[in-house]
């Protein structure tokens, strides 16, 4: 689930926090970087719940709207496709995915379902869904492209649902591409036969990734002085000051793998890490972390200083 991006992303995160609170105890950071990443998967089961919480609103509306006193025939004998969707209900009778939201507690949309409520509105008003529904019978396929669209039309960009997740927690602002992503990804090969493998991917898609995460938020803050030391004089028209704090942290971050990870190739470290400062620094930062660090290898290279493992890591 979490790629090395994401990994180096939420390690950024928690060494930002780090240096802006001064915050010397190590243990308690790395606790702090573990639960960040554990909350992408609890944002992952939350936004699968969404499709089986509406499919479920949907059926009590329906039970509403028969009821009513003076019902329209369409409202006497509705059409069930939604309610009998057929990969919804392999997400709703999935035992290890409702032991999961009953274990993390992840009842976020029972005790707030007014957002339940607009996504179903949305949902009604989509052309689509009508058609959908005046289909006589569908099958796993049709019930699939339906079952899309909800996700990738409805709930993802939905901005009720957006500010509601800003709301409870800000980290799963970051995670929200990456996670509507994964589902829509499961979604569009989900079937009863895979769905104990497809459904639920491991939150590390490695089992290292946890370990590289930990090992690279020690190595930078053990590493601190000697990091900084590295790239002073590396600038010489910008002082410590007029570097931007997410730069200078994401250079060390740089710098750490350069000298302390020698599976990774300093090429996939640097492309990694523009890439990263592109969407969470200042306009000009990736060119100013690319100079830096392209001169840094050169520099390490020429005193021996990287020691790669591996042909063409360097």
């Amino acid at each position: 689930m979490l790629t090395r991006r994401h990994i180096r992303v939420k390690v950024l995160q928690s060494l930002y926090s780090y240096y802006k609170c001064n915050d010397q105890e190590l243990e308690k950071l790395e606790r702090s970087l573990i639960y960040s990443m554990e909350q992408m998967q609890d944002l992952y089961l939350l936004m699968l719940h969404l499709l089986v919480e509406t499919r479920d609103f949907a059926q009590e509306y329906l039970k509403r709207s028969q009821k009513k006193h003076l019902a329209t025939d369409q409202e006497k004998n509705p059409s069930l496709n939604f309610i009998n969707n057929r990969i919804i209900e392999i997400i709703a009778s999935n035992a290890v995915f409702l032991k999961k939201i009953k274990n993390k507690k992840l009842n976020h949309w029972k005790d707030n379902d007014e957002y339940i409520a607009i996504l179903f509105k949305s949902l009604k008003g989509q052309k689509w869904y009508s058609k959908y529904l005046s289909l006589q019978e569908t099958d796993l396929e049709t019930d699939r492209e339906f079952v899309l669209n909800f996700y990738k039309e409805v709930i993802a960009p939905n901005e009720k649902i957006y500010d509601f997740l800003e709301d409870n927690r800000l980290s799963w602002l970051d995670d929200f591409p990456l996670v509507n992503t994964l589902i829509v990804k499961m979604l569009a090969k989900l079937s009863p036969k895979n769905q104990g493998t497809m459904m639920l991917p491991d939150l590390y898609k490695h089992s290292d990734d946890r370990d590289f995460a930990l090992e690279l938020l020690r190595n930078v803050v053990l590493n601190d002085e000697s990091l900084y030391s590295e790239i002073e004089g590396k600038t010489p028209n910008w002082d410590k000051e007029r570097i931007a704090d997410l730069d200078m942290i994401i250079l060390k971050m740089g710098i750490a793998e350069f000298l302390f990870f020698p599976s990774i190739p300093v090429r996939a470290t640097i492309n990694e890490y523009l890439e990263v400062s592109k969407e969470y620094s200042t306009p000009k930062s990736s060119i100013f972390i690319n100079g830096i660090l392209d001169q840094l290898v050169k520099d390490f290279n020429a005193s021996e200083k990287i020691n790669k493992i591996g042909r063409g890591l360097r």
